[in-house]
């Protein structure tokens, strides 16, 4: 995910302030309070304690973005035999240019038994490849055939009666319905994502409109029947997608420091596409893995269990954004059921507590002081 604006992870303020802040030990009022500051210095969150277990184990992980050194030298320092039986969910944002890409799926490939993997919108720009790639089209084209050789899953598969299950997919503005910022002046989005001119797409599809989720959305319908069979036979199924599939699990546009955000995250027909899979209710056995926003995320909203794990980006880690990467490649599934939440996980953990307010429009005091408000 890359929006021209700084500071530039979308985040709570950089101040310094106490580790123990954050705990699920400490006292509700004092958290809210740093919230309101927009005081919070991250601790580091704990691996899943599914991690050492034994049976299939399915890890997650998204926006590796590994045309940062610091990015693809983490790859390279996983283990090299402690995942060799394991499953890896990757979804998206693995490199925008083929070369990385190529090299951290083969990596990966390397570490992990079975690799699934989505693309995400950095994997399909085009703006140091144009003389590689006519289009988006063609360079979406070239990954997938590139997994297919490397042995890298893009389809749905079931292992040891879990389904696991791929979803394709893109944005629209109109997944947005929450009330407008309108006390500061931002950048328009096609200024502020990159997307707009990275990505070169065929006339009849654009970012500005529907057609582009439609168009990615109708790339899942050839798994159909398989999905049908998995429904029918497995009892515990993970579906995984690079976007953003309910405007909830991302924080209200009066936090972020680019509130036209949630324009450009998620898509209404993936979060259909996944309660006909998972079910307009849920179950306690539906879960969810996305990616893009760069937020460590794990909530349940409506009976499915949502988790976002991402590596993100350098400067990201360094705030410690998401409580550092110690704990990733997260572990979600082990010997036949779900890992417990991940803790702290600050943006979710915040919201289980708070409710959502989007009526409100009054700036954060961290987006207000950015955009000098008082």
């Amino acid at each position: 995910m890359v929006v021209s604006i700084a500071p530039y992870c979308l985040s709570f303020s950089q101040q310094t302030c106490n580790s123990n802040y954050i705990s699920k030990h400490i006292a509700l009022s004092k958290y809210r309070r740093d919230i309101r500051r927009g005081c919070l210095r991250r601790p580091q969150i704990l691996p899943s304690t599914l991690g050492d277990a034994v049976g299939l184990r399915v890890f997650v992980l998204s926006d590796l973005h590994t045309d940062y050194t610091e990015n693809m030298e983490w790859v390279k320092c996983l283990p090299t035999v402690r995942y060799k039986n394991d499953v890896l969910i990757v979804a998206g944002d693995v490199a925008e240019t083929y070369k990385n890409f190529i090299v951290t799926m083969s990596l990966l490939k390397d570490r992990f038994e079975h690799v699934l993997y989505v693309p995400g919108n950095h994997d399909l720009w085009c703006r140091h490849e144009g003389e590689i790639y006519l289009d988006s089209h063609q360079k979406l084209k070239k990954l997938l055939d590139t997994c297919r050789g490397l042995g890298v899953q893009t389809s749905p598969m079931v292992l040891d009666g879990l389904g696991i299950i791929p979803l394709f997919s893109w944005y629209h503005e109109s997944f947005d319905r929450e009330e407008e910022i309108t006390s500061i002046h931002v950048l328009p989005l096609e200024m502020a994502c990159k997307d707009f001119k990275a990505c070169k797409w065929s006339k009849e599809l654009s970012n500005g409109d529907i057609s582009l989720a439609l168009y990615f959305d109708a790339m899942n319908e050839k798994n159909q029947s398989v999905i049908k069979e998995i429904q029918n036979t497995c009892n515990q199924i993970i579906t995984f997608s690079h976007f953003v599939p309910r405007q909830e699990l991302c924080p209200e546009k009066r936090m972020l420091f680019y509130p036209k955000l949630p324009k450009i995250i998620g898509s209404d027909c993936l979060e259909f596409r996944i309660r006909s899979i998972h079910g307009v209710e849920g179950s306690p056995s539906a879960c969810h893995v996305f990616g893009h926003t760069h937020f460590c995320w794990d909530s349940v909203l409506h009976g499915i269990r949502y988790v976002q794990a991402p590596l993100a980006y350098p400067r990201e880690r360094k705030r410690r954004m998401n409580g550092g990467d110690k704990w990733l490649p997260f572990c979600i599934y082990s010997h036949g059921k779900f890992s417990d939440r991940l803790s702290p996980c600050y943006w979710s953990d915040y919201y289980s507590t708070n409710p959502r307010t989007p009526h409100n429009t009054q700036l954060a005091p961290w987006v207000a002081r950015f955009y000098n408000q008082t």
